[in-house]
């Protein structure tokens, strides 16, 4: 899995950028072999007059499914950045079930349609 991590309207020091690698490597690199990147862009919203400002905008691209983007505000960057991550985590299990979902029905129709056709079929005498 690849990551980027970028920050607006301040430094992106260590402890932020452990943090985020340690959050998305623990939700992230269980099982999810179609997983190609996640990109993470944390931006302080209002500058130096505080408040709910801090902002966690997450990107997953995996292969076959459209980007999941997630952004969560808070008060607290490392707050914002752990639910951004668990809501990406969850959207991400929650499609990836979907798709599977999917493609299983996609190929019991196939195979019922195989089934279907060889029983019509004429056998050669």
């Amino acid at each position: 899995m690849k990551t980027g991590i970028q920050c607006r309207g301040f430094p992106l020091t260590r402890a932020i950028a452990a943090h985020v690698k340690k959050r998305l490597d623990f939700l992230f690199n269980g099982g999810i072999k179609r997983l190609r990147r996640v990109d993470v862009m944390l931006s302080d919203l209002n500058g130096p007059r505080g408040g709910i400002d801090k902002c966690c905008l997450i990107e997953v691209n995996v292969d076959g499914l459209r980007p999941v983007i997630i952004e969560d505000v808070q008060s607290d960057l490392y707050r914002a950045i752990d639910r951004a991550a668990g809501r990406a985590s969850r959207t991400i299990a929650r499609r990836l079930a979907l798709d599977n979902s999917r493609r299983r029905a996609k190929a019991q129709r196939w195979l019922d349609e195989q089934r279907e056709r060889d029983s019509q079929a004429v056998p050669m005498p």
